[in-house]
């Protein structure tokens, strides 16, 4: 039976639901998938259309509401929302160091891990739908970041699922390598590092101590892996959010305290870095990171860890470089690299495994560009202008390929809009679905 409680203006009720591991297989494994049902208070007993949200990711959990606050209050005047736990993350059935180590050889691991993109997350939530809420009906999406990825594939898979669908900083190129996203992505990362200098010039001198630091000292987190200049570097994943440069300064403020034979990184400092850099809670956002861009249309040669051979293309990010020139290192973005699963504690124990994944060249295609091109299901993305973790102009493409897509191109908000705007993101998308804008 659905766990319900009741708190603070809304009412929350749990759901698990069995799916199978491989949904070519119906019949085979069957894994848990948690779904939580918020409406608010006082519309609890009344018919309302659903929406069902879609994660940022991949790999993350859904949000764990404590009240109507931010885009939720929005979302609540108009719908019962079901908030998914994409299969692996959250409390639905988990996929990480632990749980994989019952999984036998890292090809066994791998394997496994091949049923958790897009595609599957699509059709374990149109199992969801006919047993909430029937055949025959449809519900609303709204996909933030990579769940806008899965709206995509939903619309490639079971468009009759879809009554409406909105996108905030999601959209991805339809035939877009995991090299093409690369290639767009350094220099958005090299802007945002130059922006971060500009507002904060001192940060300069700062970046290059702590990187030359930690070329010639060996450097441990509070708990106890590498901290290495790369490592370091993937710091500027927070130069994509609206106060991730703030966060940022503040915690290179902190870097430093005079210890017994001088001066020495702070134990402030390596736990802030810690929190940033660890991959623990969401192990599946490395491990997947760059199969989610796998097709076997688009590439034949598998991902081969993307990210670190495109780094090569640009020089700029080589930070010893930039140590010997005099220049200001240079922080990475939303990249995920090999050397990950040699330091981060929770990663080492998928290394193989994640090697095995790079390697493999026969992904499914997860978006249909026919049946996109007859789309029929309306869709409102917001387009962030200056989004640091996914390409506008890849974004805009799509929608023209896509019929009865409109985006709002906007610069007002960074990738984490719908998040921090109080709702302000998601009544503009909804505005333009009722046709006031």
């Amino acid at each position: 039976m659905p766990t319900t409680l009741r708190h603070h203006g809304i009412v929350l009720t749990d759901h698990f639901f069995p799916v199978p591991l491989d949904h070519a297989r119906p019949d085979g494994e069957q894994i848990e998938v948690f779904a939580r049902e918020v409406v608010a208070a006082e519309r609890e007993g009344e018919q309302l259309p659903w929406l069902l949200f879609l994660q940022g990711g991949p790999g993350n959990g859904s949000p764990r509401p404590v009240g109507p606050d931010g885009w939720l209050r929005v979302a609540l005047r108009h719908h019962r929302v079901l908030l998914l736990d994409q299969r692996g993350t959250g409390r639905s059935t988990p996929a990480n160091r632990q749980s994989l180590a019952a999984r036998g050889t890292p090809a066994q691991q791998a394997d496994h891990l091949a049923h958790f993109r897009a595609d599957s997350i699509v059709r374990d939530a149109e199992l969801i739908r006919e047993r909430l809420l029937g055949e025959g009906t449809r519900w609303s999406t709204l996909g933030q970041s990579f769940g806008g990825f899965c709206t995509l594939t939903y619309l490639s898979l079971a468009p009759e699922g879809i009554q409406e669908a909105f996108v905030t900083g999601g959209l991805p190129g339809l035939r877009t390598s995991a090299e093409d996203v690369y290639r767009a992505s350094y220099p958005r990362v090299a802007a945002k590092n130059a922006a971060h200098y500009a507002r904060y010039p001192q940060d300069v001198e700062t970046v290059r101590r702590i990187a030359a630091h930690l070329t010639e000292h060996e450097v441990r987190l509070p708990d106890g892996s590498p901290l290495t200049v790369e490592r370091f570097q993937y710091l500027g994943l927070l130069l994509g959010q609206g106060s991730g440069s703030h966060t940022l300064h503040h915690l290179l403020e902190s870097a430093w305290i005079s210890g017994a034979a001088g001066l020495e990184l702070s134990d402030t400092f390596l736990e802030g870095v810690r929190a940033q850099v660890s991959l623990a809670a969401s192990p599946l956002f490395a491990a997947l990171h760059e199969p989610i861009f796998a097709q076997r249309s688009v590439s034949t040669e598998g991902t081969r860890w993307a990210a670190q051979r495109v780094r090569e293309e640009f020089p700029q990010f080589d930070a010893e470089r930039a140590l010997a020139a005099g220049e200001p290192v240079l922080l990475t973005g939303e990249m995920i690299y090999p050397w990950m699963f040699d330091l981060d504690p929770a990663l080492v124990p998928l290394r193989e495994a994640a090697q095995l994944l790079a390697e493999r060249s026969d992904w499914p295609d997860l978006y249909d560009t026919e049946r996109l091109a007859g789309n029929e299901v309306p869709v409102y993305a917001a387009v962030y202008d200056d989004d640091m973790y996914v390409d506008r102009d890849h974004s805009l493409q799509t929608a023209r390929a896509v019929p009865r897509v409109r985006t709002w191109l906007t610069g007002e908000w960074e990738h984490d809009g719908l998040r921090v705007s109080d709702g302000k993101v998601l009544e503009h998308l909804f505005s333009m679905a009722r046709g006031e804008r």
